[in-house]
């Protein structure tokens, strides 16, 4: 195993490499600067109808993926030092910081919910972190792990090309990323903020700044308690 990989446990293998497989996350693939591996967690499951699933210990809706069937997806999976990561609308909010530190290792096992949830023990005894995108539900696990794993390669040194448009975007610097522009000179009455076109690079540089800041406040107050905080 070389350069970072991404294990991918799921009930629907087929929705995979999906987005992952196209433009410059695409190309680094075929370029081998990552690699993802995806399972089909059903190939553990229970009987001739490869069950993976059962109702809820206790009562209520839906059905729950067995711990035993969970495992044993898990233990089949050679982790080389990899975090493995339960994608759950309980979990921790993925933030960019946790984006980096995971761009730094060697990758991750992604495990994929479906029904209501994964059986606690299996998480505890597996010791699995549980990541969310957010305060939403999605049908199961799969669109989040691609979002991680997007999130995570493009910044591998070679994914994008440019460093720099990863060290100014959103989140990057504590604040939010400031607004773009480009040609038109005018657009519907709309002219091009005066000072992209100064030439004077260190004022561009600090309307930049003051754009973001601006943004970052009136959008995102948490975020900015937290800047004003690492300034002091």
């Amino acid at each position: 195993m070389s350069g970072w990989h991404a294990t991918v446990l799921t009930l629907f293998p087929e929705m995979f490499p999906g987005p992952l497989g196209v433009s410059l996350l695409g190309k680094a693939l075929t370029n081998n600067l990552w690699s993802l591996e995806v399972r089909d967690i059903r190939e553990h499951g229970l009987g001739k109808h490869r069950t993976v699933d059962d109702t809820p210990a206790g009562g209520g809706p839906g059905m729950v993926m067995r711990a035993d069937v969970a495992a044993a997806a898990i233990d089949a999976v050679e982790r080389a030092g990899r975090p493995l990561i339960y994608l759950s609308p309980r979990g921790a909010p993925l933030i960019q910081a946790r984006v980096k530190s995971l761009a730094a290792g060697p990758g991750a096992v992604l495990l994929c919910g479906r029904f209501e949830g994964l059986d606690q023990r299996v998480i505890e005894a597996r010791a699995i972190e549980e990541i969310s995108l957010g305060d939403f539900v999605l049908a199961g696990g799969e669109i989040a792990a691609m979002a991680l794993i997007e999130a995570t390669v493009r910044l591998i040194p070679g994914v994008l090309g440019d460093h720099t448009s990863t060290e100014e975007e959103s989140f990057g610097q504590g604040l939010l990323e400031y607004p773009h522009f480009t040609r038109p000179q005018e657009f519907e009455g709309r002219p091009l903020p005066d000072i992209l076109t100064s030439g004077n690079h260190k004022e561009i540089s600090k309307w930049r700044r003051a754009q973001a800041e601006a943004l970052t406040k009136a959008r995102r107050p948490d975020l900015w308690t937290l800047y004003e905080k690492s300034k002091r």
